[in-house]
């Protein structure tokens, strides 16, 4: 089969389309026909050690079941997450997958696997976001950053969001976006002062890193919750205000399933299942997909998201 291998020259990381064997299923894993698969830009941040099949999420059909796999049968419509996932067959966890919903395309059910189960993260399970609420986004452009918008405003909450460009920011204003701030500096916090009337926001989720952490607490309300999920800037460190974080009773937390082990990812995937995936499969929330490119074209939908192009999500078809 064709597939795609990343590597890392020269501090940047390559995609290279290679032959490889078809990958043979073990306990609790499927092999799955990908139709489609979502780019995320995580992968293509760090060049790893040695070359890796590429890829993190994808949507296809069953085609084989291992030992102990029973709540998916062969022909099934499936997405999740899923390792090698830029190639022609690749392997799915079971208890960290689920079905399509029917009114999804291929291209929409690649587009919902890593980044809504990390906002159903953010959001709920850590983030607490109750109708009514604030939620900030720095970088709400990306990825992450229009799913967060499109699940915070199913939940009933209010979205405020930062990017560099007004033209992105436009785009997302038939996704009910509330206040649209055009900035990349850390120049926001009293535009969300003013905007909660004194108040803040109850929760952040910082895509964009180290270079706009203090001006996120800044933005916090009392007992407000901040989210680091991601450091676009490259900037992985940040002073901390102590006397905020005390007299104000902040929380924060990170959002990265590097150290949890399947059975934590899975009850994030049974989580999302319920609290999230059904606003998906009614329709009121429509995966915002910012281009779709061919398999053989994935090294120009990897360059259009280092180029911070997009808006939404970048998928790939077989």
């Amino acid at each position: 089969m064709r597939a795609y291998f990343i590597r890392g020259a020269d501090r940047q990381t390559i995609l290279e389309l290679r032959d490889a064997a078809v990958p043979e299923p073990g306990p609790q894993q499927m092999l799955v026909r990908v139709k489609a698969a979502g780019l995320n830009r995580g992968e293509f941040m760090t060049a790893p050690p040695a070359p890796k099949a590429a890829g993190t999420d994808a949507a296809g059909e069953v085609q084989k079941l291992g030992a102990g796999v029973t709540q998916f049968r062969i022909g099934a419509r499936v997405m999740g997450r899923c390792p090698g996932a830029f190639a022609e067959y690749a392997l799915m966890d079971a208890r960290e997958t689920m079905a399509v919903p029917d009114k999804l395309s291929w291209e929409e059910a690649a587009a919902v696997p890593i980044v809504f189960l990390v906002v159903y993260d953010m959001l709920v399970a850590q983030g607490r976001l109750e109708a009514g609420g604030w939620l900030l986004v720095t970088g709400i452009t990306s990825g992450v950053g229009v799913a967060a918008l499109q699940t915070a405003k199913a939940l009933g909450a209010k979205v405020i969001g930062t990017s560099g460009s007004a033209e992105k920011l436009a785009k997302l204003q038939p996704l009910g976006l509330d206040l649209a701030l055009a900035t990349r500096k850390p120049s926001f916090a009293d535009a969300v002062l003013k905007a909660t009337s004194g108040k803040g926001a109850n929760l952040c989720v910082n895509n964009v890193g180290g270079s706009v952490f203090a001006e996120c607490v800044r933005a916090l309300a009392f007992e407000g919750r901040l989210a680091v999920v991601g450091y676009l800037d490259g900037v992985l460190k940040a002073e901390i205000d102590l006397d905020a974080l005390h007299a104000k009773r902040l929380t924060l937390f990170g959002v990265s399933n590097k150290l949890r082990n399947a059975e934590q990812r899975a009850a994030t995937v049974r989580g999302f299942a319920e609290k999230v995936l059904p606003f998906i499969a009614e329709g009121r929330i429509k995966p915002l997909i910012d281009r779709v490119y061919p398999f053989d074209e994935l090294p120009a939908a990897k360059t259009r998201m280092e180029a911070n192009a997009h808006v939404g999500k970048i998928v790939v078809t077989l």
